[in-house]
């Protein structure tokens, strides 16, 4: 979601950051730009008009797409989103399932509801019948533009059957994250008085447990940020620390369709062993170094990866 305003200052960096991960990078708007792209939706742009300029978006992707991807996330231009974290959260998941995913909030919807800033996720069946039986049928959802847009959407689904599914890791840590990293992160730099803790379907949790490891999406990064988080996300390795993964092929579970998914990795395990992933530079990678001298010194690879990290 952006607004023509925030074309050039902020939807552009989405674009030349995480946005480019995407499958289909969609720029939901009121005035078209070809450059990004952005739509122009028939609405008034504004904060009371989000719950409209939502219904409008996803009636787009209805009536444009909805055959074309399994998954439909919804975010903001100063939401970053780790595309591939998101790709291995849903690669097990059914997207013919009516469901929804997100940062959890439970007041006033009985199942709860998404927060609009960090982003929620729907399932082709839930985009289909979100259209379908609620905004279409009068008296589902909210007919005016007003109300919050997170709280309006997550009525809405709960009256037409879609569901509201928990997205945290084994661990209890939370993947979508309404705030931005430090905020999280940091033990008591949000007020113990905040709406916040109240507001959290599990409860939240403050420094490095707040989040999982997979973590997929933070809220409220300025476009300078969205650089710095696109460095130590895809950039940064630290010498020796690692993880091993596993490809997975998400078209061959039979939640999926065939070739409408993308190939996601999965980690083997949490064994920390000397491999740098997927790293495309010119210099020689450092398993295949250590592959090379284990076969002068048997032996090599496991001692090393024994060593504390």
């Amino acid at each position: 979601m952006t607004n023509p305003s925030n074309h050039q200052s902020k939807a552009k960096h989405v674009k030349a950051t995480w946005g480019k991960r995407c499958t289909k990078l969609i720029f939901m708007s009121s005035s078209e730009d070809r450059h990004l792209p952005a739509v122009a939706l028939p609405v008034h742009e504004g904060r009371d008009n989000l719950w409209a300029k939502t219904k409008e978006a996803f009636k787009y992707l209805y009536k444009n797409h909805l055959n074309d991807y399994d998954w439909f996330i919804k975010a903001d231009d100063d939401t970053y989103v780790i595309v591939e974290n998101l790709r291995y959260f849903l690669h097990d998941k059914n997207p013919k399932s009516p469901v929804y995913y997100g940062r959890r909030f439970k007041p006033y919807v009985k199942q709860g509801y998404m927060s609009g800033g960090a982003g929620y996720v729907l399932s082709r069946e839930a985009t289909k019948i979100f259209v379908e039986k609620g905004i279409n049928i009068p008296g589902t959802c909210r007919a005016d533009a007003g109300g919050a847009e997170d709280l309006e959407i997550g009525r809405c689904l709960e009256k037409i059957g879609v569901k509201a599914e928990d997205s945290r890791d084994e661990s209890g840590g939370e993947r979508f994250m309404p705030f931005i990293p430090e905020h999280h992160l940091i033990p008591g730099i949000l007020p113990k008085d905040m709406w916040y803790w109240n507001y959290n379907f599990y409860p939240a949790k403050q420094g490095p447990s707040c989040c999982s490891d997979f973590a997929v999406t933070f809220h409220y990064v300025p476009p300078n940020m969205m650089y710095v988080l696109e460095y130590l996300v895809y950039h940064l390795k630290p010498y020796g620390y690692g993880q091993v993964y596993t490809k997975v092929q998400q078209c061959d579970n039979k939640n999926t369709d065939d070739s409408k998914t993308l190939t996601t990795s999965i980690p083997k395990n949490d064994v920390k062993v000397k491999n740098i992933d997927s790293v495309l530079d010119k210099t020689e990678s450092f398993q295949n170094k250590e592959n090379k001298d284990s076969n002068n010194n048997p032996g090599t690879v496991e001692e090393k990866a024994k060593q504390p990290s």
